[in-house]
């Protein structure tokens, strides 16, 4: 889409890429919050119940920054042929991002006390999926690239079911017992059927644009970083997406996580880490693979088991019901 641009001067390609990360994140970031408000607009003119949008269409809101950048890259990669790996960068990336740098400053704005429901099954439930990832993306190889595994389009299937499985699940959880969920209250804004419609069309393009300016900006820096260092083309593009792209697609949950501890709605602020995790993996990584299979190189692959570690000492720290600011202080 941009192609015209490596036509340009080494020095201005740089600046137009750096501009285009940044001015992609914003899109993101914008864009999702329109999308999302629209969303539920329309979800409770269809008079869904409010606890199924606040479970569903506002829980995934805060993925929609990850979602639209690894969407794009999986079509990017599919059309011009080569690896996605700042779709699978980006959410392995987030992910750690959430965990260390998210969750870690909510801890020490405000320490979170640990209920005994969150230890037992959303905590379990994230160390199962992180270990079922590690697993398909370690062991699993794609035929015609040598040396190199994936999470492919038939495993994003199995993430998929997983993924729905996840959302019964935490639907007929809270009708049961709706003490142990904690969910983030939204103020619906008043709207017209054609108002919503036309917001979320918008949200939707504003999201795509987006996505496409952050990959856009991501592998040309990593370009320019793979050229300057003599790196590898495809780790370069892996480590630019586990890291800036990851914070970048990482602010609706630090802004929504640090807000909510600020409010004292700590509770709220660990749910949206776990459940954004949660997300990231089933829902963007799912349909991303399945677009185009998420190639896992050497690279991705140390960072999924640093995810997984990441994921345990959380759960190790957090095991006595509480998590303070010194906790805070060891996973930042």
């Amino acid at each position: 889409m941009f192609d015209f641009v490596y036509a340009w001067p080494l020095w201005a390609q740089i600046l137009c890429f750096i501009l285009g990360l940044g001015i992609g994140v914003f899109c993101l970031v914008k864009f999702c919050d329109i999308f999302v408000d629209s969303s539920v607009a329309i979800a409770t003119k269809a008079h869904v119940s409010p606890l199924i949008i606040g479970l569903t269409v506002v829980a995934m809101g805060t993925s929609c920054p990850e979602l639209a950048v690894s969407v794009s890259d999986s079509i990017e990669t599919l059309v011009k042929g080569g690896h996605a790996n700042v779709a699978m960068g980006n959410v392995v990336g987030s992910n750690i991002a959430n965990l260390l740098l998210v969750l870690a400053i909510s801890v020490l704005i405000t320490p979170i006390v640990v209920r005994k429901s969150v230890l037992k099954k959303e905590f379990p439930i994230l160390l199962g999926v992180s270990a079922i990832v590690v697993v398909l993306g370690c062991l699993f190889g794609l035929h015609g690239v040598t040396g190199d595994y994936a999470i492919t389009r038939w495993e994003g299937a199995i993430l998929a079911a997983l993924m729905i499985g996840y959302i019964v699940y935490i639907v007929l959880t809270a009708k049961r017992h709706p003490e142990q969920v904690e969910i983030e209250e939204t103020q619906v804004k008043t709207m017209s059927w054609a108002k919503a419609i036309i917001l979320a069309v918008v949200g939707i393009a504003g999201l795509a644009l987006g996505g496409e300016l952050v990959v856009f900006g991501a592998k040309g820096v990593a370009l320019s970083i793979s050229d300057a260092a003599h790196l590898n083309h495809d780790m370069a593009e892996a480590v630019v997406g586990l890291t800036v792209v990851a914070v970048g697609t990482s602010l609706p949950e630090l802004v929504t996580s640090a807000v909510a501890a600020k409010k004292g709605q700590n509770e709220m602020a660990l749910g949206n880490v776990i459940g954004s995790n949660l997300f990231n993996v089933l829902f963007v990584m799912s349909i991303a693979s399945m677009i185009n299979p998420l190639t896992t190189g050497d690279q991705i692959v140390i960072d999924l088991l640093v995810t997984m570690g990441a994921t345990v000492g959380t759960y190790l720290l957090a095991i006595k019901g509480k998590l303070g600011r010194w906790q805070g202080a060891v996973m930042l």
